[in-house]
């Protein structure tokens, strides 16, 4: 599996470009925004974008989902139910932060994931956990062979998600990196939803919000 990050809106979201190498059928996590530049990119790879993954319902991660679905009549799947009411002001976001224009707009998704879930493209699988915390319906995706995660904005290299916005909770944001996210091995490198990579193990080692002990 090949996978490229593509920053996209003023919030800098890490956009998330996944696709087979074999079959060269792909995925693309969090299409918050900047669509062209997405199929310019996807145009370029030669990638037959098959699935739109949804890691939660904000503006920077969800605001051009239904446009490139729309565009390339492909599913959508994610996040989790909970989640529904941000979808659902997905266009009152987009006018609060100034993003999108007239393309943000409410989606229904092809498929609501729960946590055990498995999503594919390709010959590729992901597995889908559950994390809720930033918002209530945040989900995450794991490739177990590569030892990568797509986490969105649960954790960031030394710190972890806001949890002020609607039925957010600190409590259960730490409560779902510790038994959703660090099982998963201190060996596995994740891509956040803004800034840089890490690893779990460098995160459990002196993130400042979760480090152990």
């Amino acid at each position: 599996m090949q996978a490229a990050v593509l920053p996209v809106t003023p919030f800098q979201q890490n956009c998330t470009l996944m696709w087979d190498e074999e079959s060269m059928q792909g995925a693309v996590i969090d299409p918050g925004g900047d669509i062209e530049r997405l199929l310019e990119v996807i145009a370029e790879q030669n990638i037959e974008l098959v699935k739109i993954l949804v890691t939660h319902g904000h503006i920077d991660h969800a605001g051009g989902v239904a446009e490139l679905a729309e565009r390339l009549s492909i599913p959508i799947e994610g996040p989790h139910e909970d989640d529904l009411f941000w979808i659902e002001g997905l266009k009152e976001q987009g006018e609060r932060f100034g993003i999108g224009g007239s393309n943000v707009r409410p989606f229904t998704p092809t498929r609501w994931l729960k946590g055990g879930d498995t999503v594919s493209f390709g010959n590729i699988e992901l597995q889908v956990r559950h994390c809720p915390g930033h918002t209530p319906g945040h989900v995450i995706f794991f490739h177990p062979e590569l030892r990568l995660a797509q986490v969105g904005d649960v954790l960031f290299q030394g710190s972890i998600g806001r949890t002020d916005f609607p039925r957010g909770d600190h409590a259960t944001l730490l409560k779902s990196i510790r038994e959703q996210l660090w099982p998963l091995g201190d060996d596995v490198t994740f891509i956040p939803g803004h800034g840089p990579t890490s690893t779990f193990g460098e995160e459990r080692r002196s993130n400042p919000f979760v480090a152990d002990g």
